[in-house]
């Protein structure tokens, strides 16, 4: 027994900083922008079919893709702030939160109808060479994939860090994060800030896509499931705290984990929702998050 429970923590927190790296671009975005992205899912699964093209057509390793798909989305990002969600930047934060929400319920069902367009409703999946491929240590397996994609999400939570704590564009967004009349009149250009946000945020999303179709697989209607993980994930660490992020997707991860090995597998997602009403009634704020006064 003691073998299984080591065996799922592990698994558990593997998968929970993959949940982590999918809510990174959300928290970010809602943070600086208070945009709702529900779309978010969508823009992930936009990432792993680019990885997958890349993989399928190119002959690239999943991992060496991830630069292409960076700069994929990120345009993609642009794009969509510029045409879609720029409209309601000046609107009240209540109102701005609600046509966000509006905009992006519509925006999911374009882009699932546009994979569905390219793609089909197949699922798709990348299997590389060392698939499967795994250490154990003390009889616990530590698949290298899943490895590798704990790596990468740190690599990017803490360059994401660096980013806004020691260059002047993150300074400018932590700024506006503050108040960004305050910082439009000290000369930052706000839509600009804006902008870049929402385009790095769309990044990691893509990032995490490229993660989701090397351990999982991908298909045109796996939107949803990504943007409630994040969301959850979002209000566990606090909405907008970036560490927060990590933790809660750690929390979700392992909670999951742990309910499939004691309860069933059927059950993981319940669980998963029952950890969100729980916090909302507790600790509405989130782990990581200030109360407002």
């Amino acid at each position: 027994m003691f073998e299984g429970l080591g065996q799922n923590l592990v698994f558990g927190i593997l998968v929970g900083a993959l949940y982590g790296l999918a809510a990174l671009g959300l928290s970010l975005i809602f943070g600086v922008t208070k945009f709702l992205n529900v779309a978010h899912g969508e823009l992930l699964m936009f990432g792993g079919y680019a990885t997958f093209w890349a993989f399928s057509l190119l002959g690239l390793d999943p991992f060496l893709t991830i630069p292409i798909t960076i700069f994929f989305l990120f345009i993609i990002g642009a794009i969509l702030y510029a045409l879609v969600f720029s409209r309601t930047v000046k609107l009240p934060e209540e109102a701005k939160i609600k046509n966000s929400l509006l905009v992006a319920f519509g925006l999911s069902v374009i882009l699932q109808n546009l994979a569905l367009r390219f793609w089909t409703a197949d699922e798709r999946g990348v299997t590389t060479a060392y698939y499967g491929a795994s250490l154990t240590i003390l009889d616990t397996k530590f698949p290298l994939i899943r490895l590798a994609s704990l790596a990468v999400a740190l690599i990017f939570l803490v360059g994401l860090q660096l980013f806004l704590w020691k260059t002047y564009t993150g300074k400018a967004i932590r700024a506006t994060v503050q108040n960004w009349e305050a910082a439009s009149l000290m000369g930052i250009d706000v839509q600009k800030v804006f902008l870049l946000s929402f385009a790095i945020g769309s990044a990691l999303a893509g990032v995490a896509g490229t993660l989701v179709v090397v351990n999982y697989s991908i298909q045109p209607v796996m939107g949803l499931g990504w943007t409630m993980k994040a969301l959850i994930v979002m209000v566990l660490g606090g909405l907008g705290s970036i560490p927060g992020t990590i933790v809660g997707g750690l929390i979700l991860g392992v909670t999951e984990s742990l309910t499939s090995f004691f309860i069933s597998s059927n059950y993981r997602e319940v669980a998963g929702m029952i950890l969100f009403i729980l916090v909302l009634i507790f600790r509405p704020q989130g782990l990581f998050g200030v109360k407002e006064s």
